[in-house]
């Protein structure tokens, strides 16, 4: 638990700067893009939604996110 958290702003972090990189993306490209499992991207994208940077648009067969 100790490892997962210490990782959590790094993973974060790299999250923000493909989302800064690339734009809106689906959360499937995120998850794709990030060399961790998918329960920790989803936690890293928890912590930047949580912390209000990110905005989620539904689009039916998907969610896409991108930075506020």
């Amino acid at each position: 638990l100790k490892i997962l958290l210490l990782r959590l702003p790094s993973n974060s972090g790299y999250i923000w700067n493909y989302l800064e990189d690339e734009g809106e993306v689906s959360l499937t490209q995120v998850n794709d893009a990030v060399d961790e499992p998918r329960s920790r991207v989803n936690m890293a994208i928890g912590w930047l939604a949580r912390e209000d940077k990110l905005e989620f648009n539904d689009e039916g067969r998907g969610v896409s996110v991108a930075l506020k």
